[in-house]
C-alpha cells in the first residue's frame, strides 16, 4: 500500500488556504449512565453547535478499533502520520517540549515523581500533583546523580513531571515502563524488551536506586517511576509532506515536543486558553496551518470529575469564535483520543470530529457531540486520514492519475 506520504509530496499544491486544527485532548466521552449524556453532550457550548450546521461530522478513531492509545499516538495520528510506524516514546517528546536538544546517543525518559509508603507501595502516582516549583528543586536535588560512564541531566518539566536523559555510547530505549499505572503496589523494576537495552536497563536501575536515598525525606515526592524510555527517531517534516508552513500554540510540554518533532514551529502560547488567541491572532499571517491544544478537557477526565470536565469543554467552545473572526479555510475540532471521566482514563472509544469548510457536505444536525457524529458523512475513519481531509478542502491536493 502506498504510504500516505509518498502521496501527498506527489499531490502538493501551494495556495494561500488556511487550515486550523482545533484539539481538545480526551474530547470524547460516556454517559455516566445508560441513556445519558456524555461530557460533551452536557456541555453548554453554543459556538461549537452553530459551528456544526456548517460542517461534516464523524468519529476518528485514533490508533485501530479497540485500541487504546497514549497522547503520543493519538497527536500524531491527528498530524497525519501512521502511529503504528511512528511509535514515538513519551521521554522524547516531553524533552523536546522543553527545548532539551537531544542528540543520537541520548535516551531520553519521562519521570512522574510519585509518594510511596512505608512499604515501598504506591500511594498517590502523581505525588499530589506537587506545584512546578517543588518540582523544580527536586530535579536540582536529582540532577547530582552519578553514574560512571554516562552524562545525566534532570530537568523539570510541569508539576510532577520531569525529564531523564542518559546521553553515552550504545544506549537503547526499548525498556518498559516502571509505572505500574495503580495505586497500592510497588514500582516496576525497568525491564529491557532487547537484547541492545539491557546495558540501559541497568543504567535505570542505578538512577533509580540513588533517587530513592535521594528523595526518601520528601514526601509526597519521594520516589519517581520513569515511562516512555527511548531515544530521538527519523521522522519527516510537515513542510516536506505537506507544503505546509505549520505553527503549534500549545500550553504543555509533551504537546509542544510532539509539534517540534515534526518540525512545526513552536509558538508562545502563554498559558491560557485566552493567551493562545492572542497568539493566534498576532501569527495568522506568517503560517498556513494551526495546532491549538487544550489540555483540561483530558486531566479533568483523568480525574472522574465529568463536571468539571463539562465545565473545561465550555472553556474550550470560547475559543471559536475567536478563530472563525479569521475567517479560515478550514477548521477540524476534535480530540486525540476519548478520556471518558467515568472511567477515568484514555480508552478506545473513536472521538468526535468536525470539518467546517465552505465546500464541505453540511450535515443536517442541531449540535456538536458523540449522537451527531455517529451519522455523520465523515463516518468512522481512522485519524491519519484527517490531514488528507483538511488538504482536500483547502485546494492543496492536485488530482490523482489521469
Amino acid at each position: 500500500m502506498t504510504d500516505i506520504h509518498d502521496l501527498t509530496l506527489k499531490l502538493q499544491r501551494q495556495n494561500d488556504s488556511k487550515i486550523v486544527l482545533y484539539v481538545a485532548d480526551g474530547l470524547g466521552g460516556l454517559p455516566l449512565e445508560p441513556g445519558g449524556k456524555t461530557e460533551l453532550e452536557t456541555a453548554n457550548t453554543p459556538n461549537l453547535d452553530a459551528l456544526a450546521k456548517r460542517a461534516s461530522l464523524g468519529a476518528s478513531v485514533p490508533v485501530l478499533p479497540g485500541i487504546t492509545p497514549g497522547s503520543g499516538p493519538g497527536h500524531l495520528g491527528l498530524f497525519g502520520y501512521d502511529p503504528l510506524k511512528y511509535n514515538i516514546g513519551r521521554g522524547v517528546l516531553e524533552a523536546l517540549g522543553i527545548d532539551f536538544e537531544l542528540g543520537p546517543n541520548d535516551v531520553a525518559i519521562r519521570g512522574n515523581f510519585c509518594t510511596l509508603d512505608d512499604d515501598g507501595l504506591i500511594t498517590d502516582r502523581r505525588a499530589g500533583r506537587i506545584a512546578s516549583d517543588i518540582g523544580a528543586k527536586l530535579c536540582e536535588k536529582l540532577n547530582q546523580i552519578e553514574i560512571p560512564g554516562i552524562e545525566v541531566f534532570v530537568r523539570p518539566v510541569k508539576e510532577y513531571r520531569l525529564v531523564i536523559v542518559l546521553r553515552g555510547e550504545g544506549l537503547a530505549g526499548e525498556i518498559n515502563d516502571t509505572d505500574p499505572q495503580k495505586t497500592g503496589v510497588a514500582p516496576l523494576d525497568p525491564i529491557a524488551r532487547d537484547d541492545a537495552s539491557k546495558a540501559t536497563a541497568e543504567l535505570c536501575k542505578e538512577f533509580l536506586a540513588q533517587a530513592r536515598e535521594i528523595l526518601k525525606g520528601d514526601a509526597p515526592a519521594n520516589f519517581l517511576t520513569m515511562r516512555g524510555i527511548a531515544t530521538l527517531p527519523a521522522i519527516p517534516t510537515y513542510e516536506e509532506v505537506y507544503g505546509l508552513r505549520a505553527a503549534a500554540i500549545a500550553v504543555y510540554p509533551m504537546y509542544r515536543g510532539l509539534a517540534r518533532l515534526v518540525s512545526m514551529d513552536v509558538l508562545d502560547a502563554g498559558q491560557t486558553l485566552e493567551d493562545q488567541m492572542n497568539c493566534l491572532e498576532a501569527n495568522w499571517n506568517d503560517y498556513d496551518f494551526f495546532f491549538i491544544h487544550f489540555k483540561y478537557t483530558d486531566s479533568t477526565g483523568e480525574d472522574g470529575n465529568f463536571d468539571a470536565k463539562v465545565q473545561r469543554t465550555e472553556e474550550f467552545d470560547t475559543g471559536i469564535p475567536r478563530i472563525m473572526a479569521l475567517d479560515p479555510t478550514v477548521v477540524i475540532v476534535t480530540g486525540d483520543h476519548s478520556t471518558p471521566a467515568k472511567l477515568k482514563s484514555h480508552s478506545w472509544h473513536p472521538v468526535p470530529t468536525m470539518l467546517a469548510a465552505d465546500v464541505c457536505r453540511f450535515d443536517d444536525v442541531d449540535g456538536f457531540g458523540e449522537a451527531q457524529c455517529r451519522t455523520g458523512s465523515l463516518g468512522q475513519f481512522e485519524a491519519k486520514y484527517l490531514m488528507l481531509m483538511a488538504l482536500a478542502h483547502a485546494g492543496r491536493l492536485e488530482k490523482y492519475g489521469a
